[in-house]
Formats: C-alpha cells, structure tokens, sequence
C-alpha cells in the first residue's frame, strides 16, 4: 500500500509542480532579444520543464513520506 501511496503522491505533485513551472514561464517578461524557437527548441523546453517537475516531486515525496516515518517512530 505504501509503494502505491507514494507512486500516487510523486504522480500528483509532478502534475502540481509542471503546471506551476509553466505558469511560472508565462507570467516571466521575454527578452526581445530572444530568438523564435522552432519545434525542437518548444520540446526541449517543455521535456525540460516536466525533468525539473519530476526531480522536484521526488525532494517532496521523499520528504514528506521520510517525516511520516520519523513521526511514526518518534510516537512509539
């Protein structure tokens, strides 16, 4: 249940921190200066933003199931 559990949990806040980080993106001025990306350089960006989500889902899901554990330890 708790492999579950936090396969759930890690799927979630990867979803959560994606959306964040491309809302993070539009809100963010654009240099002039910034060239038109193509198609590889949109997929690239987007691959990019969805690796980061992931590696930041995993600190949270680590964390928070890691401070459930000690909890429970610590009420023994």
């Amino acid at each position: 249940m708790a492999v579950k559990a936090s396969l759930l949990l890690m799927a979630v806040l990867t979803v959560l921190v994606a959306m964040l980080l491309a809302w993070r993106e539009q809100r963010r001025p654009q240099p002039a200066a910034l060239p038109v990306q193509g198609w590889i350089g949109r997929q690239k960006r987007r691959l990019n933003r969805w690796v980061s989500a992931a590696a930041i889902a995993a600190v949270l899901t680590l964390s928070v199931l890691g401070g459930l554990q000690w909890l429970r330890f610590l009420t023994e």
